[in-house]
């Protein structure tokens, strides 16, 4: 498989100058280990993963003399299944002033971020990894400007073929089998093992459900009642799915605009290609003409907003406004200003899809602009002081 270049290698290198730890982070198979050792081959780098189930056993029994096998600079993979390497790794760094002695890898959770917090402060830089965004599948750079004609048959190919590397090969495994082992992967490994969650068929069904609610704002209760379990159990398994970037939490933006805005999150899948597999559609064909396909692209839209402050090691400065009339705007980004977006599967341009946008831009002087990303063939529309940006062209 040939290897595409990742945004983030550029944060990488910096960060790998400036700390003596790196890691990064992100769900399976999004190319963690993949771009730490294609980056790391001209440096030497020794190289362990906790995969082996022996070198795990060493890495928790004795990880004093697990480390003393290893020449830094050293990638440790899959991290987290050792977390007692910490304290040693501190003591290695801090008698060494040396940067990037250490790159670890590992699937995100809470726990993980929190004991390498703890453990590395002022020595670590902590960085994710999403799956490919549309300009690195277009081996092009995050800077480049890219504007493709939109077409609805190739954007709707790329949402149900999804985000992860191994999709880009010419040897690209079955759809079907691929998303199976990977949920299986994901249940078996990651929640009984890590978290010690037992119910994978429960917890399996409610990963459909969430899938189903791509796009929509996040109601426990709503989700509790259909998945037969407590509001309780369901802040629990949100919090899991949030925190090995399965999904995204997209918060509202509320400072002094209105009392009544709705407080709750929406929650977006981190690739379109497994939520597509989650709800049982079996072909872009399908998805498509189907009841979600505008779920569907709003993820989609916002998932290349977010790859793009990802790969750059920043957090996305995104929201999104609804208040308990309807009025709503379905991304909010704070860069260099406040800009409104509403995202729509349409290639039309009417005075009806600025509701939302002309609501709240009256309520705060803030907002700088006023735009509609869509299926619009020309770069840049106006309308009543909207802009229409294709969903090909730079958002910002």
């Amino acid at each position: 498989m040939k290897y595409i270049p990742r945004h983030i290698e550029k944060v990488i290198k910096q960060s790998s100058n400036t700390f003596k730890v790196v890691f990064l982070g992100g769900p399976r198979q999004v190319g963690k280990t993949t771009t730490f050792n294609k980056m790391a081959e001209k440096m030497q780098m020794s190289y362990v993963s906790l995969d082996d189930l022996d070198q795990r056993e060493l890495a928790n029994t004795d990880p004093k003399l697990f480390l003393q096998q290893l020449k830094t600079p050293a990638t440790i993979d899959e991290i987290q299944y050792a977390p007692k390497l910490f304290p040693q790794i501190k003591k290695i760094v801090d008698e060494n002033n040396k940067n990037g002695q250490f790159w670890l890898t590992g699937s995100q959770q809470f726990s993980l971020i929190k004991n390498i917090q703890e453990s590395l402060a002022g020595r670590v830089a902590i960085l994710n990894i999403l799956g490919l965004s549309r300009n690195e599948k277009r081996l092009k750079k995050i800077t480049d400007i890219i504007f493709d004609k939109p077409q609805i048959n190739t954007l709707f190919k790329e949402i149900f073929e999804g985000s992860y590397p191994i999709f880009q090969s010419k040897d690209a495994p079955n759809r079907e089998i691929y998303f199976n082992s990977y949920i299986q992967t994901y249940l078996d490994r990651d929640l009984s093992g890590i978290f010690g969650i037992n119910k994978t068929s429960e917890f399996n069904r409610f990963l459909q459900a969430c899938a189903a609610r791509t796009g929509q704002i996040l109601n426990t209760s709503d989700l509790a009642r259909d998945c037969g379990i407590s509001a309780v159990t369901v802040a629990e398994w949100i919090g899991i799915l949030e925190n090995t970037m399965q999904i995204y939490l997209l918060k509202p933006y509320y400072p002094n605009i209105t009392k009544r805005i709705i407080k709750s999150p929406k929650l977006y899948f981190l690739d379109t290609g497994l939520a597509s597999y989650l709800t049982k559609w079996n072909s872009q064909k399908n998805l498509q003409a189907g009841s979600m396909a505008g779920a569907m692209y709003e993820t989609y839209v916002v998932g290349e907003v977010i790859k793009k402050y990802i790969c750059q090691g920043k957090i996305p400065p995104i929201y999104y406004l609804r208040d308990k009339e309807g009025h709503e705007v379905d991304l909010v980004v704070e860069d260099e200003g406040l800009h409104l977006f509403e995202i729509k599967l349409s290639a039309n341009i009417k005075s009806d899809n600025h509701r939302g946008l002309n609501y709240f831009s009256q309520k705060s002087n803030k907002f700088v602009d006023k735009n509609i990303i869509s299926l619009i063939e020309n770069p840049i529309m106006t309308l009543d002081g909207v802009k229409y940006i294709p969903y090909t062209a730079p958002i910002l």
